[in-house]
């Protein structure tokens, strides 16, 4: 099987798998229905265009703030597999849409519940390996991503869970396509 094809399968795993532990100890242990747990009184457009606009300022904002020198050569595994796959841009978008909606139910509606916003997002940045003692420069990466993740947590709390999915959604998408963009011998500039 193709790297792009186990990609796509760990996108289905991240979408279905990845938001279970919590979808049932709300349910079960906390005794919250599936439309409070998905939060499906709240889906409104405001929300949406807020998160997805928030996602695109941030991947611009971290984009950027990574062409700095003191971030050249930073082996970032997400970048090389989205090259070494041969990603398209319909694979970003379900790929983007899947970390969005998986990662977003796990962390905000489960473990945020658990932990707050601060040690919540702590993890979350730990678990995507971005906080190295080994690498220096990654956890330089780690605390320049860690904001976003703070908004993911804080506006969640505020505009609910699809302001969170939506931002997730949206920065990953752009950071995939500028990667994908720029594999084909092109420097995106803003």
């Amino acid at each position: 099987m193709s790297l792009r094809a186990n990609l796509r399968w760990l996108g289905v795993l991240t979408l279905l798998g990845v938001p279970l532990p919590s979808i049932v100890v709300l349910y079960f242990f906390e005794k919250q229905s599936l439309a409070q747990i998905f939060q499906s009184d709240n889906i409104q457009a405001i929300n949406l265009l807020l998160g997805l606009a928030t996602g695109i300022l941030c991947a611009i904002l971290i984009y950027w703030a990574t062409r700095h020198p003191v971030f050249k050569n930073l082996p970032l595994k997400v970048e090389e597999m989205i090259l070494e796959a041969g990603l398209k841009p319909v694979d970003a978008v379900f790929l983007s849409f899947a970390a969005g909606f998986g990662e977003e139910l796990l962390f905000r509606t489960g473990v945020q519940y658990y932990l707050g916003v601060i040690p919540t997002s702590i993890v979350f940045v730990a678990i995507h390996g971005y906080f190295s003692i080994k690498n220096p420069k990654m956890s330089l990466y780690g605390l320049l991503v860690l904001p976003f993740i703070l908004i993911l947590g804080f506006g969640f709390i505020h505009f609910g869970l699809w302001f969170s999915i939506a931002a997730h959604f949206s920065y990953d998408l752009l950071l995939f396509l500028l990667i994908i963009y720029r594999s084909r011998d092109h420097e995106f500039e803003f």
